[in-house]
């Protein structure tokens, strides 16, 4: 395995090869949703990169980008027995040089929930991750169904572009309780960790509905936001229910709905979601 830390050691480690490309973009502190995904890129692949960059820009002034857990000689450690092929690895001043002003607005699909939250989120990181694409020249690219918006994101922006990439999205990594993996669970103290399998619970909510035939979007919004808020540590940002692709709300479901959320617990931030009639 090949630890690169320049753009243009990448591009000639890239150029040098023949066959397909697989990439796992991460910000590191590696857990099993991110090494399901190089599994995937590995049974599918010649050949596999996996990017390891704490993205700034994808942060808010609030948020924890100073102290994202970071353990790189685990992750490296990882990739290697799952036979990576190689590991970008840039610096700060390497992706985002002093000169660098530009950035990627994909439109409306970043505006609601996790947009509106968390504003300048979702051009960060479509801006990186358009970047990671141009550097690697990947013939697909994996990302987990967890962070549904991202996906959503990064399609539109490989679609409005005309990237010649195959976006790949692999299910949802959980504990045996349901509560999905996160590299920001590290951050949940044992009581809050017990408190936010709400989240799991209120998915399992919204599929035992959809089983009993309700399509009333309201009704899926009001029942899991009653059900969360009856965890006193648990604090609601946002229940949706909306067309998966636009992340417009919906009124009645008539086909596929994405039913996502954001939960507070304590100081930590969790999202989860479930597709509906998928």
């Amino acid at each position: 395995m090949q630890v690169l830390t320049t753009i243009a050691e990448t591009r000639t480690a890239r150029a040098a090869l023949q066959g397909s490309v697989g990439l796992v973009p991460t910000m590191g502190f590696l857990h099993d949703g991110h090494l399901s995904l190089v599994r995937a890129a590995r049974a599918e692949n010649d050949h596999v990169f996996v990017s390891i960059f704490v993205n700034p820009t994808q942060f808010g002034p609030n948020e924890d980008f100073a102290t994202y857990p970071r353990n790189t000689d685990r992750d490296l450690a990882l990739l290697r027995d799952l036979g990576v092929d190689y590991v970008f690895m840039p610096g700060l001043d390497e992706m985002y040089p002093a000169a660098f002003e530009a950035a990627v607005d994909v439109g409306s699909v970043a505006m609601p929930l996790e947009g509106a939250f968390r504003p300048g989120h979702f051009r960060g990181v479509a801006t990186v991750v358009l970047k990671l694409l141009n550097i690697i020249l990947p013939d697909r690219a994996y990302f987990g169904r967890k962070d549904a918006q991202q996906l959503a994101v990064i399609r539109k922006m490989v679609r409005d572009l005309d990237l010649p990439v195959d976006i790949v999205a692999m299910p949802t990594v959980r504990e045996p309780d349901g509560f999905a993996m996160s590299s920001r669970n590290t951050y949940l103290t044992p009581e809050q960790r017990k408190a936010a399998t709400i989240l799991y619970q209120a998915l399992t909510l919204a599929l035992e509905m959809w089983t009993r035939g309700t399509r009333d979007a309201e009704a899926f919004r009001s029942r899991l936001r009653e059900l969360i808020e009856d965890e006193e540590l648990a604090n609601v940002d946002y229940v949706s229910v909306a067309d998966p692709d636009t992340l417009r709300e919906l009124e009645r479901i008539q086909g596929p709905a994405l039913v996502s959320m954001a939960v507070r617990i304590g100081r930590t931030r969790l999202i989860d979601n479930v597709t509906l009639g998928e």
